[in-house]
């Protein structure tokens, strides 16, 4: 029976680039030039950590982070900003981590949106990913053109899509 898998992962070497062709940017732009900007990435636990003069370029260093990584074709919606804070001095600091994973309301909010479609398909939870199958490869294609329309606050990618 055809199926496919409901994933949220990140490239982390995408992403790696992305976060150093924003260092570069940040170090030749004029007006963020003197701010003392750092930009640092744990890739273990997916976290990144920005600290910069002011809660102006803060904001500017956010901009350019989300450019570089459209730009790699990653979804910034995986990016979970947590609050900015004042670090030592002047300095602001602010922890942004990397959303994977499907958690468990996404996917029952996942598997119920595809049940309400009425086609003939079946969904199920695994662990941190759905698996959609059924038995027409044109069902299984509608299913991610309405996924696609809809927002779920994280980005979705569709893998493994196995025909019999």
């Amino acid at each position: 029976m055809p199926s496919f898998d409901i994933v949220n992962k990140i490239d982390h070497q995408l992403l790696d680039n992305a976060i150093n062709n924003a260092r570069k940017e940040i170090a030749t732009r004029f007006d963020l030039k003197d701010s003392k900007t750092e930009i640092t990435f744990d890739k273990k636990n997916l976290h990144i950590t920005i600290v910069t003069a002011n809660e102006l370029s803060l904001k500017s260093v956010i901009k350019i982070l989300i450019e570089r990584m459209v730009k790699q074709h990653l979804d910034p919606k995986c990016l979970d900003f947590g609050k900015a804070e004042y670090a030592s001095g002047n300095m602001v600091r602010k922890d942004i981590s990397i959303k994977e994973g499907i958690d468990k309301e996404v996917a029952k909010k996942i598997v119920k949106d595809i049940k309400e479609t009425g086609l003939k398909v079946q969904a199920s939870i695994m662990d941190d990913m759905v698996r959609v199958s059924g038995k027409k490869i044109d069902d299984l294609q509608e299913i991610i053109a309405m996924l696609r329309q809809k927002d779920y606050n994280i980005p979705l990618q569709f893998v493994n899509m196995k025909r019999d």
